[in-house]
Protein backbone atom coordinates (compact mmCIF):
# COMPACT_ATOMS: atom_id res chain seq x y z
CA UNK A 1 0.00 0.00 0.00
CA UNK A 2 1.07 3.51 -0.79
CA UNK A 3 0.74 6.25 2.15
CA UNK A 4 -0.30 9.40 0.68
CA UNK A 5 -1.19 12.57 2.53
CA UNK A 6 -3.17 15.55 1.26
CA UNK A 7 -2.58 19.31 1.74
CA UNK A 8 -5.49 21.73 0.89
CA UNK A 9 -9.29 20.72 1.16
CA UNK A 10 -11.12 22.75 -1.29
CA UNK A 11 -12.56 22.01 -4.35
CA UNK A 12 -9.83 20.21 -5.77
CA UNK A 13 -8.36 18.57 -3.03
CA UNK A 14 -11.66 17.46 -1.81
CA UNK A 15 -11.68 15.81 -5.19
CA UNK A 16 -8.36 14.54 -5.11
CA UNK A 17 -9.44 12.88 -1.67
CA UNK A 18 -12.23 11.29 -2.92
CA UNK A 19 -10.45 9.81 -5.79
CA UNK A 20 -7.86 8.51 -4.32
CA UNK A 21 -8.99 7.03 -0.94
CA UNK A 22 -11.10 4.70 -3.94
CA UNK A 23 -8.04 3.48 -5.19
CA UNK A 24 -7.37 -0.54 -3.73
CA UNK A 25 -3.60 0.20 -3.58
CA UNK A 26 -3.59 3.40 -1.25
CA UNK A 27 -4.13 4.49 2.31
CA UNK A 28 -4.49 8.00 3.02
CA UNK A 29 -2.92 8.48 6.14
CA UNK A 30 -3.65 12.42 6.83
CA UNK A 31 -5.37 15.65 5.66
CA UNK A 32 -4.30 18.63 5.98
CA UNK A 33 -5.95 22.24 6.06
CA UNK A 34 -6.01 25.49 7.86
CA UNK A 35 -9.96 25.47 8.01
CA UNK A 36 -10.85 23.88 11.08
CA UNK A 37 -14.50 23.05 10.07
CA UNK A 38 -13.03 21.34 7.35
CA UNK A 39 -10.32 18.96 8.69
CA UNK A 40 -13.34 18.31 11.79
CA UNK A 41 -15.96 17.18 9.29
CA UNK A 42 -13.16 14.68 7.73
CA UNK A 43 -12.15 13.31 10.82
CA UNK A 44 -15.12 12.53 12.48
CA UNK A 45 -17.33 11.02 9.39
CA UNK A 46 -14.38 9.44 8.07
CA UNK A 47 -12.10 8.80 10.52
CA UNK A 48 -8.81 9.60 8.65
CA UNK A 49 -6.26 11.88 10.73
CA UNK A 50 -6.19 15.25 9.96
CA UNK A 51 -3.85 18.30 10.91
CA UNK A 52 -3.52 21.94 10.85
CA UNK A 53 0.81 22.20 10.16
CA UNK A 54 1.78 20.12 7.22
CA UNK A 55 5.16 19.67 8.67
CA UNK A 56 3.54 18.18 11.20
CA UNK A 57 1.62 15.70 9.39
CA UNK A 58 4.83 14.61 7.38
CA UNK A 59 6.27 13.90 10.80
CA UNK A 60 3.27 11.92 12.49
CA UNK A 61 2.06 10.16 9.20
CA UNK A 62 5.21 9.53 7.61
CA UNK A 63 3.62 9.27 4.16
CA UNK A 64 5.25 8.22 0.79
CA UNK A 65 3.47 10.47 -1.12
CA UNK A 66 1.20 13.91 -0.92
CA UNK A 67 -1.20 15.27 -3.05
CA UNK A 68 -0.74 19.17 -2.78
CA UNK A 69 -3.61 21.18 -3.82
CA UNK A 70 -2.56 25.01 -2.23
CA UNK A 71 -3.03 28.36 -3.28
CA UNK A 72 -0.22 28.58 -6.50
CA UNK A 73 2.04 30.85 -4.36
CA UNK A 74 2.76 28.10 -1.50
CA UNK A 75 3.82 25.60 -3.80
CA UNK A 76 7.50 25.87 -3.97
CA UNK A 77 7.82 25.56 -0.27
CA UNK A 78 5.40 22.80 0.60
CA UNK A 79 6.71 20.64 -2.41
CA UNK A 80 10.32 21.55 -1.28
CA UNK A 81 9.81 20.23 2.19
CA UNK A 82 8.17 17.20 0.84
CA UNK A 83 10.84 16.21 -1.80
CA UNK A 84 13.61 16.79 0.77
CA UNK A 85 11.82 14.13 3.07
CA UNK A 86 11.86 11.89 0.34
CA UNK A 87 8.19 12.28 -0.60
CA UNK A 88 6.91 12.00 -4.00
CA UNK A 89 5.14 14.89 -5.25
CA UNK A 90 1.81 15.07 -6.76
CA UNK A 91 1.24 18.63 -7.38
CA UNK A 92 -1.69 21.22 -8.56
CA UNK A 93 -1.59 23.29 -11.18
CA UNK A 94 0.73 25.82 -12.36
CA UNK A 95 3.86 23.93 -11.01
CA UNK A 96 5.20 27.43 -9.11
CA UNK A 97 4.34 31.30 -10.45
CA UNK A 98 8.52 31.96 -10.74
CA UNK A 99 9.96 29.02 -13.58
CA UNK A 100 12.90 28.99 -11.25
CA UNK A 101 11.53 27.72 -8.39
CA UNK A 102 10.29 24.86 -10.95
CA UNK A 103 13.28 23.97 -12.30
CA UNK A 104 14.77 23.76 -8.74
CA UNK A 105 11.86 21.61 -7.51
CA UNK A 106 12.85 19.04 -10.69
CA UNK A 107 16.50 18.77 -9.75
CA UNK A 108 15.68 17.63 -6.27
CA UNK A 109 13.10 15.12 -7.28
CA UNK A 110 15.18 14.08 -9.89
CA UNK A 111 18.25 13.69 -7.25
CA UNK A 112 16.05 11.80 -5.05
CA UNK A 113 14.40 9.79 -7.95
CA UNK A 114 10.75 10.88 -6.51
CA UNK A 115 7.77 10.90 -8.51
CA UNK A 116 6.70 14.30 -9.51
CA UNK A 117 3.66 15.20 -11.30
CA UNK A 118 1.22 18.23 -11.98
CA UNK A 119 -2.12 18.43 -12.20
CA UNK A 120 -2.84 18.89 -15.92
CA UNK A 121 -5.88 16.72 -16.18
CA UNK A 122 -6.37 17.16 -19.90
CA UNK A 123 -3.16 15.03 -20.94
CA UNK A 124 -5.58 12.39 -19.91
CA UNK A 125 -8.31 12.91 -21.97
CA UNK A 126 -8.64 10.48 -24.83
CA UNK A 127 -9.39 13.15 -27.23
CA UNK A 128 -6.13 15.36 -26.93
CA UNK A 129 -4.28 12.06 -26.26
CA UNK A 130 -5.52 10.92 -30.03
CA UNK A 131 -4.88 14.63 -31.29
CA UNK A 132 -1.13 14.56 -30.20
CA UNK A 133 -0.74 10.94 -31.75
CA UNK A 134 -2.32 12.16 -35.14
CA UNK A 135 -0.48 15.39 -34.96
CA UNK A 136 3.10 13.50 -34.28
CA UNK A 137 2.15 11.02 -37.10
CA UNK A 138 1.76 13.35 -39.60
CA UNK A 139 -2.12 12.53 -40.25
CA UNK A 140 -2.39 16.02 -41.35
CA UNK A 141 0.58 16.74 -42.91
CA UNK A 142 3.33 19.55 -41.98
CA UNK A 143 1.70 21.62 -39.10
CA UNK A 144 1.74 25.06 -39.46
CA UNK A 145 -0.35 26.69 -36.69
CA UNK A 146 -2.12 25.60 -33.58
CA UNK A 147 -4.75 27.39 -31.89
CA UNK A 148 -5.72 27.02 -28.41
CA UNK A 149 -8.83 28.98 -26.56
CA UNK A 150 -10.26 27.97 -23.04
CA UNK A 151 -13.64 30.24 -21.96
CA UNK A 152 -15.57 30.00 -18.27
CA UNK A 153 -17.14 31.94 -15.77
CA UNK A 154 -15.02 31.90 -13.18
CA UNK A 155 -15.06 35.91 -12.47
CA UNK A 156 -18.33 37.49 -14.10
CA UNK A 157 -18.89 40.29 -11.88
CA UNK A 158 -17.32 43.51 -10.89
CA UNK A 159 -14.69 43.13 -7.97
CA UNK A 160 -13.43 46.45 -5.60
CA UNK A 161 -11.28 44.00 -4.26
CA UNK A 162 -9.44 40.89 -4.43
CA UNK A 163 -11.56 38.85 -2.05
CA UNK A 164 -9.69 35.08 -2.29
CA UNK A 165 -6.18 34.08 -3.12
CA UNK A 166 -7.18 33.27 -6.77
CA UNK A 167 -7.95 36.86 -7.11
CA UNK A 168 -4.74 38.21 -5.94
CA UNK A 169 -1.85 38.57 -8.76
CA UNK A 170 0.83 37.25 -5.76
CA UNK A 171 -1.32 34.61 -4.90
CA UNK A 172 -2.99 33.03 -7.91
CA UNK A 173 -1.17 34.79 -10.71
CA UNK A 174 -4.80 35.45 -11.91
CA UNK A 175 -6.48 34.03 -15.76
CA UNK A 176 -2.82 33.47 -17.15
CA UNK A 177 -1.42 31.10 -14.54
CA UNK A 178 -4.83 29.58 -13.01
CA UNK A 179 -6.41 29.36 -16.11
CA UNK A 180 -4.66 29.80 -19.09
CA UNK A 181 -1.57 27.66 -18.11
CA UNK A 182 -4.12 24.74 -18.93
CA UNK A 183 -4.29 25.37 -22.60
CA UNK A 184 -0.30 26.40 -22.69
CA UNK A 185 0.55 23.44 -21.06
CA UNK A 186 -1.88 21.45 -23.69
CA UNK A 187 -0.31 22.91 -26.63
CA UNK A 188 2.81 21.98 -25.50
CA UNK A 189 1.78 18.57 -25.04
CA UNK A 190 0.26 18.22 -28.39
CA UNK A 191 3.21 20.11 -30.73
CA UNK A 192 5.79 21.35 -28.91
CA UNK A 193 6.89 23.81 -26.55
CA UNK A 194 6.85 27.83 -28.49
CA UNK A 195 10.41 28.94 -29.01
CA UNK A 196 9.25 32.44 -28.55
CA UNK A 197 5.82 34.67 -27.46
CA UNK A 198 5.75 37.00 -30.24
CA UNK A 199 2.89 39.45 -28.81
CA UNK A 200 0.82 39.11 -25.70
CA UNK A 201 -2.51 41.11 -23.65
CA UNK A 202 -3.65 41.15 -20.56
CA UNK A 203 -7.14 42.13 -19.92
CA UNK A 204 -9.12 42.65 -16.57
CA UNK A 205 -12.78 42.96 -17.58
CA UNK A 206 -14.18 42.50 -14.35
CA UNK A 207 -11.18 42.04 -11.43
CA UNK A 208 -9.31 44.70 -10.09
CA UNK A 209 -5.92 43.01 -9.28
CA UNK A 210 -5.44 40.74 -12.08
CA UNK A 211 -6.61 39.56 -15.81
CA UNK A 212 -9.74 38.14 -16.95
CA UNK A 213 -8.61 37.70 -20.34
CA UNK A 214 -5.56 36.60 -21.92
CA UNK A 215 -4.33 36.82 -25.70
CA UNK A 216 -1.03 35.36 -27.15
CA UNK A 217 0.80 34.62 -30.23
CA UNK A 218 3.82 31.65 -30.44
CA UNK A 219 6.20 31.23 -32.62
CA UNK A 220 7.92 27.86 -32.89
CA UNK A 221 11.32 26.48 -34.40
CA UNK A 222 10.42 25.00 -37.70
CA UNK A 223 8.37 28.09 -38.48
CA UNK A 224 4.57 27.13 -37.04
CA UNK A 225 2.78 29.76 -35.68
CA UNK A 226 0.26 29.66 -32.55
CA UNK A 227 -2.63 31.33 -30.80
CA UNK A 228 -3.81 31.51 -27.05
CA UNK A 229 -6.94 32.64 -26.04
CA UNK A 230 -8.56 32.78 -22.70
CA UNK A 231 -11.19 34.35 -20.73
CA UNK A 232 -12.63 33.28 -17.29
CA UNK A 233 -15.44 36.02 -17.33
CA UNK A 234 -17.37 34.52 -20.41
CA UNK A 235 -20.80 33.94 -19.35
CA UNK A 236 -22.26 32.12 -22.49
CA UNK A 237 -21.06 28.65 -21.22
CA UNK A 238 -21.42 26.59 -17.96
CA UNK A 239 -18.06 25.60 -17.33
CA UNK A 240 -14.26 25.78 -18.55
CA UNK A 241 -14.85 25.02 -22.07
CA UNK A 242 -11.38 24.11 -24.17
CA UNK A 243 -11.04 23.98 -27.77
CA UNK A 244 -7.41 22.96 -29.36
CA UNK A 245 -7.11 23.50 -33.65
CA UNK A 246 -4.04 22.29 -35.31
CA UNK A 247 -4.05 23.26 -38.86
CA UNK A 248 -1.55 20.95 -41.94
CA UNK A 249 -0.79 20.87 -44.98
CA UNK A 250 -2.89 18.22 -45.70
CA UNK A 251 -5.87 18.94 -43.25
CA UNK A 252 -6.92 20.22 -39.88
CA UNK A 253 -7.88 18.81 -36.39
CA UNK A 254 -10.49 20.62 -34.05
CA UNK A 255 -10.69 18.98 -30.72
CA UNK A 256 -12.22 19.13 -27.25
CA UNK A 257 -13.00 17.13 -23.95
CA UNK A 258 -16.23 15.85 -25.92
CA UNK A 259 -14.56 15.12 -29.58
CA UNK A 260 -12.29 14.97 -32.46
CA UNK A 261 -12.93 16.12 -35.71
CA UNK A 262 -10.05 15.37 -38.32
CA UNK A 263 -10.56 16.99 -41.80
CA UNK A 264 -8.30 15.47 -44.71
CA UNK A 265 -8.13 17.19 -47.79
CA UNK A 266 -9.25 15.87 -50.84
CA UNK A 267 -7.15 12.56 -52.02
CA UNK A 268 -5.22 12.35 -48.23
CA UNK A 269 -6.12 9.27 -46.00
CA UNK A 270 -4.65 7.74 -43.19
CA UNK A 271 -5.25 5.08 -41.06
CA UNK A 272 -9.15 4.44 -41.44
CA UNK A 273 -9.65 8.13 -41.93
CA UNK A 274 -11.13 8.85 -46.02
CA UNK A 275 -10.74 12.39 -46.73
CA UNK A 276 -13.52 14.75 -45.46
CA UNK A 277 -14.27 15.13 -42.27
CA UNK A 278 -14.40 12.38 -39.54
CA UNK A 279 -15.28 12.44 -35.58
CA UNK A 280 -14.37 10.40 -32.91
CA UNK A 281 -15.75 10.78 -29.71
CA UNK A 282 -14.30 10.61 -25.67
CA UNK A 283 -16.78 7.03 -25.66
CA UNK A 284 -14.37 5.77 -28.40
CA UNK A 285 -11.20 7.14 -26.88
CA UNK A 286 -11.14 7.45 -23.46
CA UNK A 287 -9.74 4.37 -21.33
CA UNK A 288 -12.18 3.10 -18.29
CA UNK A 289 -11.42 4.25 -14.48
CA UNK A 290 -12.17 1.82 -11.46
CA UNK A 291 -13.29 5.74 -9.94
CA UNK A 292 -15.19 7.71 -11.79
CA UNK A 293 -15.48 11.91 -10.29
CA UNK A 294 -15.94 15.05 -12.46
CA UNK A 295 -14.33 12.80 -15.24
CA UNK A 296 -12.12 9.91 -16.09
CA UNK A 297 -9.18 12.21 -16.45
CA UNK A 298 -8.82 13.30 -12.73
CA UNK A 299 -9.12 9.83 -11.83
CA UNK A 300 -6.38 8.74 -14.47
CA UNK A 301 -3.92 11.03 -14.05
CA UNK A 302 -3.85 10.03 -10.23
CA UNK A 303 -3.97 6.44 -11.01
CA UNK A 304 -0.57 7.46 -13.41
CA UNK A 305 0.97 8.79 -10.00
CA UNK A 306 0.40 5.39 -7.97
CA UNK A 307 1.79 3.72 -10.82
CA UNK A 308 4.91 5.37 -11.05
CA UNK A 309 5.71 5.33 -7.15
CA UNK A 310 4.73 1.32 -7.44
CA UNK A 311 6.97 1.33 -10.34
CA UNK A 312 4.40 -0.07 -12.97
CA UNK A 313 4.27 2.86 -15.55
CA UNK A 314 7.74 4.88 -15.73
CA UNK A 315 6.38 7.48 -18.83
CA UNK A 316 5.79 11.34 -17.69
CA UNK A 317 2.56 12.33 -19.07
CA UNK A 318 3.30 15.42 -17.24
CA UNK A 319 6.20 16.05 -14.23
CA UNK A 320 7.65 19.14 -13.28
CA UNK A 321 10.16 19.70 -16.25
CA UNK A 322 6.96 19.88 -18.60
CA UNK A 323 5.45 21.57 -16.23
CA UNK A 324 8.02 24.64 -16.04
CA UNK A 325 8.37 24.82 -19.64
CA UNK A 326 5.06 25.88 -19.21
CA UNK A 327 5.46 28.12 -16.50
CA UNK A 328 8.60 29.82 -19.13
CA UNK A 329 5.75 30.28 -21.62
CA UNK A 330 3.28 31.92 -19.34
CA UNK A 331 6.24 33.82 -17.70
CA UNK A 332 6.94 35.20 -21.21
CA UNK A 333 3.13 35.90 -21.78
CA UNK A 334 3.24 37.87 -18.07
CA UNK A 335 6.17 40.24 -19.23
CA UNK A 336 4.81 40.73 -22.77
CA UNK A 337 1.32 41.60 -21.22
CA UNK A 338 2.25 44.34 -18.80
CA UNK A 339 3.64 46.28 -21.87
Amino acid sequence: MVKVALIGAGKMGLSHFAIISAHPEVEVVGVCDSAAFLTSVISKQLGVKTFSDYKKMFKEASPDAVIISTPNSTHFEIAKNALELGIHVFLEKPLCLNPAEGKKLFEIASSKNLVNQVGYHNRFIGTFQEMKRLVQAGAIGDLYHMEGKAYGQVVIRPTKSAKTWRSKKSEGGGCLHDYACHVVDLMNFISDVPSKVRSAQLQSIFSADIEDAVFAQFEYKNGTTGYLEANWSDQSVRKMSTTITAYGTKGKIVTDRQELRLYLSPGNTFEGFDDGWTSKYITELQAPVNFYMRGEEYSAQLDHFIDGILGRDTSVETNFQTATATDEVIEQIAKLGKG
